[in-house]
């Protein structure tokens, strides 16, 4: 396993562990944050407010995880199924009652320094939507 993979690897298990300071180790100061849905974020503080707003709202667990990762090293994906419980009504979105869900997604990331500068995220929020309406 190259040592991107096993970045990407680190930063998933953390998030699975919901070690947040552990995935915020993976990360640059600097690091970019391009969401599924709204504006891209900068910054390690700004994604660590992004973690506390998550964990707040959401209980998600990844599974099937495939890290996929460029000859240099310096770009990689991820595919992964999302599993999880809506627990706190999120700002634009149906309420929350405890729902859960289950749907496939996928990132892509920019490594620099031993460490992720970019990381973007894709799912269906629509299917999302609907499995918890």
């Amino acid at each position: 396993m190259t040592a991107t993979a096993t970045l990407i690897r680190r930063y998933y298990d953390a998030f699975n562990a919901r070690d947040w300071e552990a995935m915020l180790d993976c990360v640059t100061d600097d690091m970019r944050h391009d969401v599924n849905e709204g504006a891209a974020r900068g910054g390690k503080t700004s994604f660590r407010e992004f973690l506390a707003h998550m964990a707040r709202c959401y209980d998600e667990t990844l599974t099937g995880i495939a890290v996929m990762v460029d000859g240099t090293g310096a770009r990689a994906a991820a595919e992964f199924v999302v599993t999880g419980k809506y627990l706190a009504t999120d700002t634009g979105l149906p309420a929350a009652r405890g729902q859960t869900y289950s749907l496939p997604a996928g990132a892509f990331f920019e490594v620099r320094e031993g460490r992720i500068a970019r990381i973007t995220t894709y799912y269906n929020l629509q299917e999302w939507i609907r499995q918890v309406s």
